[in-house]
């Protein structure tokens, strides 16, 4: 019985011998590894289009319009108050994508709540916070668009920060 005690706690210091002896290899190896910068956003260029002007947008009513082409179908917003991407002379002009980012439903958006609503899952995305998926069953966030607004209130979309739902890579 006494030796059966002795073979355990053999195999208790080996295991502890090999956790540290691995332990100390791993901080090593990290330790030699140079720092990664953190990753970029996932931005998709796409053309420059010209969408709208600011004068052609009311606050919180969707414009529609499509980018980067005839078959993706979105919205420009102008909230009314500086909002994550937004661009223009007030930080207000958003634009996203109105398909669904998980299984491609067309959304609706909430001038109440500010959100793109999907009826399929139920997936609700805030316009105010890039797109954030805030509920549902997706799992990225709503695409947005890049924006550039000229001084004459000309808006061009530039890029996507996310890949647009159905497309099975970044090139048009």
């Amino acid at each position: 019985m006494k030796r059966c005690n002795a073979q355990v706690d053999i195999g208790r210091r080996q295991f502890l011998r090999g956790t540290s002896v691995s332990a100390a290899g791993v901080a090593a190896a990290t330790m030699a590894r140079p720092a990664k910068a953190a990753p970029a956003a996932a931005r998709v260029d796409y053309p420059s289009t010209k969408l709208a002007n600011i004068a052609d947008l009311e606050v919180n009513v969707p414009f529609d319009v499509a980018y980067p082409d005839a078959d993706a179908p979105g919205v420009l917003l102008k909230l009314g108050t500086p909002v994550e991407g937004g661009a223009g002379p007030d930080g207000d002009v958003v634009g996203f994508t109105t398909i669904c980012p998980h299984k491609g439903f067309p959304m609706s958006y909430s001038s109440e709540r500010r959100t793109f609503n999907c009826p399929g899952h139920y997936s609700v995305f805030d316009a105010e916070k890039g797109g954030q998926q805030v509920w549902g069953q997706a799992t990225q966030n709503l695409p947005q668009y890049m924006l550039r607004v000229e001084a004459n209130g000309d808006i061009y979309a530039e890029g996507v920060d996310e890949l647009l739902y159905g497309r099975l890579s970044n090139v048009l």
